[in-house]
């Protein structure tokens, strides 16, 4: 039987993609306001490759972004930026279409629910104090914390190991087909991808890791609940054939 529920958290609970652009691009906005003296195109661009580079939790994107376009460092152009960065954070900041409403059902059915994310752990915890969002969730796992990222099979024994469940009485919903889809696979455990944010049409090759596919969150409970009628028909077939 099923007895856990596993979520990935950026695009799959957390809207994350759409509030990242908004903030980056909101912080180049603000920046030339006060004083960026290179249009918004070329600064938005600079940026965005400078992330993939360097990674979203990198600390100095703004500093790094002044070297990029030959501009003389300056504290007023970067508090620029990462003020209207973190107030666009503060005020666009949403858990994605139902997600509260589905983790509330999974709650009601039973089910032991959890967080298995990549990043920071401050930042991976404030975007889930701030929505609320906590209460739902028996436990959280963080890979920078943990020391080890998706899709290693370690950090999924590690969820696994501490909520008590084994591979096939878990289930795991994420975004990413490589990192959570595969992953998840890997120890056994069902997969259902949320086809969901920057990654829904990335990382095909691996869809085949995938046991359900679906395009809203609200579909989740009853793959769920499927999962579990079809393991106690397997378990009375086995009785009677005893």
């Amino acid at each position: 039987m099923i007895k856990a529920v596993i979520f990935d958290l950026d695009d799959t609970i957390v809207d994350t993609t759409r509030l990242a652009e908004m903030a980056r691009r909101n912080a180049i906005e603000n920046m030339i306001r006060y004083g960026l003296p290179v249009d918004f195109d070329t600064a938005y661009k600079e940026l965005v490759e400078l992330i993939n580079e360097y990674g979203s939790n990198f600390g100095k994107h703004f500093d790094y972004l002044l070297r990029r376009l030959d501009v003389q460092p300056d504290p007023k152009l970067i508090a620029a930026g990462i003020i209207a960065y973190h107030n666009t954070k503060l005020a666009y900041l949403r858990s994605v279409r139902g997600a509260r409403r589905v983790l509330l059902e999974l709650k009601r059915d039973g089910y032991k629910l959890a967080i298995v994310t990549d990043g920071d752990p401050i930042k991976q915890w404030e975007k889930i104090l701030r929505l609320g969002l906590d209460e739902y969730f028996d436990q959280v796992f963080i890979s920078d914390y943990l020391g080890v990222k998706k899709p290693h099979p370690k950090i999924y024994l590690k969820a696994l190991k501490k909520l008590d469940v084994k591979p096939e009485e878990a289930v795991m919903v994420g975004d990413r087909l490589y990192s959570d889809i595969f992953g998840a696979k890997s120890v056994g455990m069902n997969t259902i991808w949320f086809r969901y944010g920057k990654y829904s049409n990335r990382e095909l090759d691996y869809l085949d890791y995938a046991d359900f596919v679906v395009n809203t969150l609200e579909e989740i409970p009853k793959i769920v609940r499927g999962l579990d009628d079809e393991e106690k028909e397997r378990s009375d077939s086995k009785v009677h054939a005893d």
